[in-house]
């Protein structure tokens, strides 16, 4: 959970001297009692909120570049001119005047955020998915200045959720309830977004409608965001009751109520989500077990090294692994294994991967290729496009679907922007993982990589990981190196393969 900045540095309402800010490096003060921080980029300095709107990250430790300030726990960002937010937060900070006289440099009153003019763009916007991708768009569009109509078909069964935190916090027991919406009913009635009970049933690409079972919504634009949906294996009792995958809130809500201290839970799939979770049921006191048919977890996507020191982090936790390993059946108390040996089991929960939610669209008539194939913009065809888990599209060269969280923000967020005919940015893929007390900073995409190059000690908590393809990096893991993640990101960004080669190899 969050944490707000604790009031420190100079009281900026009192002014400093000009020479104490020196450009684009944060200055964290403080004004009427609140936190801010100073960034001086070139002719202009900027006083904004400190703490990210996200999940409370500290901004003052954050980078500067492309016009914005940069938060080190999640890479989301902030204008520096209007506060506004860029994935993985919605909500905007705050900002405040600015006094520079007689070489000194004064923080004034907080600015009322004015409202955005009407950019025009679709009368009508129709978005299909109620998750990251989709609640982001239409955020970003109300944050644009965009005054027509839009309407999320949602079909979860409760108000859009902060996805991660079914896995972590949430599911973990160390955090509320209403702290897992992403946004709630009201919240976006505010916004004057309508939420449409789900799910919808067909899209009509030429009459330009999307059905649900009781209704026929028009459209000018639409938004494919209809996510992922969890993999259930085809083994004898996988579908009783105490078996379980990980998507929805009902999902963690029915695994932490039944994971209690001492219950033996099995997790089968040693992924992600898995380790996650178990890291998570762990916390709750139950007796975890996690089942995969890998030698070492997490070896796929970050090397044997890292997935090695993964699992040392879990095991000094008391979780308990049981790698090399497939299930072949399931009863009400035990996980049955290919070797014959059986696990006590009071809960199981499945996660093995998901697939793209792509029948609506295949049904449609857009184009399939393991996810909906779009351009650059996220477009899948006239007034439609596609964002998130079910959208394969191009990046650094290659054709990529990346079912990451922090993606799908980010997807929403370029969608509301092309909608109104005011292009994209180029985002790097990010995501963090969190395992007990370890937090893994993900930047970049490999799908493949030379063997991983470890620089420093990842036992120690104190490394970063660096993937090659072809000699190329093409993606860096963090670990107590939240500063470096963040300018490894901006040379991304910038396409600065020379500063991204240093920035690997420090």
């Amino acid at each position: 959970m969050g944490s707000q900045a604790e009031l420190s540095g100079p009281d900026l309402s009192q002014s400093i001297a000009d020479n104490e800010l020196r450009e684009g490096a944060p200055l964290l003060g403080h004004a009427g009692g609140e936190a801010v921080v100073l960034v001086r980029s070139g002719a202009q300095v900027h006083a904004l909120g400190a703490t990210c709107s996200h999940y409370g990250g500290p901004l003052a430790e954050g980078i500067v570049h492309g016009g914005a300030i940069h938060c080190p726990w999640h890479h989301a960002c902030f204008d520096l001119a209007t506060g506004r937010a860029h994935g993985p937060a919605l909500a905007a900070i705050a900002c405040w005047d600015v006094v520079l006289e007689g070489g000194r440099i004064r923080v004034g009153a907080k600015r009322e955020a004015p409202a955005p003019a009407d950019p025009g763009g679709p009368r009508q916007v129709v978005i299909v998915g109620g998750g990251a991708a989709g609640v982001a768009c239409a955020k970003a569009l109300r944050a644009e200045g965009h005054r027509g109509a839009i309407a999320i078909v949602h079909a979860e069964g409760s108000d859009p959720v902060d996805r991660p935190n079914l896995s972590k916090d949430f599911l973990a027991g160390a955090a509320p309830e209403d702290w897992a919406y992403l946004q709630t009913t009201a919240a976006l009635a505010e916004l004057d977004v309508t939420l449409v009970s789900g799910p919808a049933t067909a899209i009509d690409t030429r009459g330009r409608t999307v059905r649900t079972a009781d209704r026929e919504l028009g459209w000018d634009a639409l938004l494919l965001a209809t996510g992922a949906e969890p993999i259930r294996l085809p083994i004898e009792g996988a579908e009783l009751p105490h078996v379980h995958t990980l998507r929805t809130l009902a999902d963690s809500r029915a695994i932490g109520g039944a994971a209690l201290a001492g219950t033996p839970v099995v997790i089968i799939g040693a992924s992600f989500i898995g380790l996650e979770a178990a890291a998570s049921l762990r916390a709750r006191g139950a007796d975890v077990t996690v089942v995969g048919p890998e030698s070492v977890p997490l070896a796929r996507v970050l090397g044997d090294e890292v997935g090695g020191f993964v699992r040392r982090v879990h095991e000094a936790k008391g979780v308990a692994f049981r790698l090399g390993r497939k299930p072949v059946r399931i009863t009400a108390g035990e996980v049955s294994l290919d070797d014959g040996t059986a696990l006590r089991a009071a809960v199981v929960v499945m996660g093995v991967g998901v697939k793209p939610r792509t029948e609506l669209a295949t049904a449609a008539g857009l184009a399939i290729d393991r996810g909906v194939v779009v351009d650059a913009e996220l477009r899948a065809a006239p007034g439609v496009w596609a964002a998130g888990d079910i959208a394969r599209y191009p990046w650094d060269g290659a054709a990529v679907r990346i079912e990451h969280w922090q993606v799908a923000i980010r997807h929403g967020q370029a969608v509301a922007r092309s909608m109104l005919g005011r292009g994209g940015r180029r985002d790097v893929p990010f995501f963090w993982s969190q395992h007990h007390d370890v937090t893994l900073n993900y930047v970049g995409h490999a799908e493949r990589f030379d063997p991983p190059e470890v620089h420093g000690d990842l036992d120690a908590r104190d490394a970063h990981v660096v993937y090659r393809d072809g000699g190329r990096v093409r993606a860096v893991v963090t670990l107590g190196r939240d500063r470096l993640g963040l300018e490894i990101e901006a040379a991304m960004e910038r396409g600065d393969l020379a500063a991204l080669e240093a920035l690997a190899r420090d």
